[in-house]
């Protein structure tokens, strides 16, 4: 076999080997996304087909109050939960601590949140915000302090549902910066000791700039699955109640829209504007990385 029939045939097996999760992602990912940028184009009729209107579903969602209110929430959800982040990094270098009893007990328990279904998450929580015997107020009841209702008040919706989202993500971020805080070599540590560093030191100048590569992955994958947030708000809020305006997300316009208004185009449109903003805030994350995140 001469050397450009073998290279050919390297070219073949690799295409054929590829070709299963090319034609996945074409059929799964890359259509859909087709299909939603000319249904966003589109007005769906009442008993089905679509009528094309170009921008104009565009053009009607920037001057709709809700979409900026939903953007907004969408936001603030986003940044009250990337702000657990730094606490994912105390509790992963505390589950790194050699010698700790219990230590596997301690990980199962924060991991438990991340493998548990969310519908059992919002209604427990649900139930825990209650402002009549929920048990959060109750706590609160006893050193002195009136407790609002938290799901009933636009005031609080969104911040509490965040608390939640911070609960829910602590124990996958964990994990990710426990692989890191593995990674760093231990003659690092111990060199630092001889010098006469403490844990604190070394954790300020040894363990926060050697982690930026996985801080950086975490508040990238952070801020996309927050900004996608809809279960919580779902389940923890009442479709009647005042604090659906404050707490109503972009994923939660989209499912109004699309499922209960039936104005797929719509929906469709909001769905590309969520695209965008991802895409946007993940280019911007990138390009700042540059200047903190060092892989050498």
């Amino acid at each position: 076999m001469s050397t450009a029939q073998r290279a050919r045939r390297e070219w073949i097996w690799g295409y054929a080997l590829v070709a299963p999760m090319a034609i996945g992602l074409a059929v799964f990912y890359l259509w859909p996304v087709v299909q939603t940028l000319y249904l966003s184009l589109t007005e769906s009729g009442v008993f089905g087909g679509h009528t094309w209107v170009g921008l104009a579903n565009f053009a009607e969602l920037f001057g709709d109050a809700e979409l900026l209110g939903a953007l907004g929430n969408t936001l603030t959800y986003a940044l009250l939960v990337l702000a657990g982040v730094p606490v994912s990094i105390v509790i992963a270098v505390l589950l790194n601590v050699r010698g700790l009893r219990g230590l596997s007990v301690y990980r199962t328990l924060y991991f438990l949140p991340v493998v548990t279904m969310p519908a059992a998450v919002g209604l427990t929580w649900r139930y825990l915000y209650n402002g009549d015997f929920g048990l959060i107020n109750y706590l609160l009841a006893k050193v002195g302090i009136d407790g609002p209702y938290w799901m009933g008040d636009p005031k609080y919706a969104i911040y509490a549902i965040a608390v939640v989202g911070i609960w829910s993500s602590i124990g996958y971020n964990a994990v990710l910066f426990l692989a890191g805080l593995q990674s760093i070599p231990r003659p690092f540590y111990e060199a630092a000791s001889i010098d006469g560093a403490g844990r604190m030191r070394q954790f300020f100048r040894i363990t926060l700039p050697l982690l930026t590569p996985t801080t950086f992955f975490v508040m990238v994958i952070t801020v996309i699955s927050a900004l996608q947030v809809f279960d919580l708000v779902y389940l923890m809020i009442d479709l009647n109640s005042p604090a659906l305006a404050g707490s109503r997300t972009i994923v939660y316009l989209f499912y109004e829209k699309g499922f209960v208004q039936n104005q797929r185009g719509m929906a469709a449109a909001i769905a590309v504007l969520l695209l965008g903003l991802i895409l946007v805030l993940t280019a911007i994350q990138f390009r700042l990385q540059k200047k903190w995140v060092h892989y050498e």
